[in-house]
């Protein structure tokens, strides 16, 4: 063989295996990344009766402060806009679940803290219930960060609750293909987690925020992501055997003027 034709036969070799292991890299599914450690809460506050904007001022001037000097990391605070709904959403870390536990023990023992108690609730209680949810960080989230951007974002909170069996086959889909299509169709991913449930024998949950520059736009673009023929697609080859969501529940929500995350 010539050496201008051995030459580039070789360079056509190299190319084709190049070609090949792009192929198989694209191909090869990937390795989870390992979640973050923390453990995240999620607590909803339901106010008393003409108390709603009590609850949330008592945490612009007192709560929040009391949290970080306590070791807790705030992370978001919503309302939602639906006004109908009178609740205060927030997310707080920890690095495990005995300092949350230390920390929450320290706070409600905290002179300062009662002397706040003492001073809002002076004509009745502010809170009606609160509801908790504990997390863990899903392997298919961005790292969770706190950060405010201009201009302020509106979040919607999904929580996903898979049929029997079926959680990492919808967290697979996640991330897999949904998660891709969802930047595509211009969705913003703030944290993906799993639910710690009480019964072990409970399946978790899927939650997760997305951040949309506003309701309507997050509206629109999740009808834009249903009609994509990529995810009618993945949906149809993912749900050979059956649905894998049982509910889908969303809430479209406004930051507070003193939320992390904005």
């Amino acid at each position: 063989m010539k050496k201008g034709n051995l030459t580039f036969f070789l360079s056509l070799l190299s190319l084709v295996a190049v070609s090949a292991i792009t192929a198989l890299a694209a191909s090869t599914p990937k390795k989870p990344k390992k979640p973050s450690d923390r453990l995240y809460e999620m607590r909803i506050y339901y106010p008393t009766p003409g108390n709603y904007a009590a609850i949330v001022d008592r945490f612009r001037q007192y709560t929040t402060k009391l949290f970080d000097k306590h070791g807790m990391t705030n992370i978001g605070y919503w309302t939602p806009t639906d006004t109908s709904r009178q609740e205060l959403v927030y997310i707080l870390s920890y690095p495990d679940r005995a300092a949350r536990d230390a920390s929450w023990k320290a706070f409600g023992s905290d002179p300062e803290w009662k002397a706040v108690v003492a001073k809002t609730e002076a004509n009745g209680k502010i809170v009606a219930r609160v509801d908790q949810i504990f997390m863990n960080e899903s392997d298919i989230s961005p790292a969770i960060k706190t950060q405010a951007k201009s201009p302020e974002r509106v979040f919607e909170l999904r929580t996903y609750t898979a049929t029997p069996g079926n959680l990492n086959n919808l967290i697979d889909r996640f991330r897999n293909h949904t998660i891709k299509l969802f930047s595509k169709h211009g969705m913003e991913h703030v944290g993906y987690w799993t639910t710690v449930e009480k019964d072990p024998g409970t399946q978790s949950k899927l939650v997760y925020i997305l951040a949309h520059p506003s309701e309507a736009a997050g509206k629109q673009h999740f009808d834009e992501f249903r009609k994509d023929p990529k995810w009618v697609k993945a949906k149809e080859e993912s749900e050979k055997n059956g649905p894998l969501t049982v509910k889908v529940e969303s809430v479209y929500m406004k930051p507070t003027d003193y939320s992390p995350i904005k």
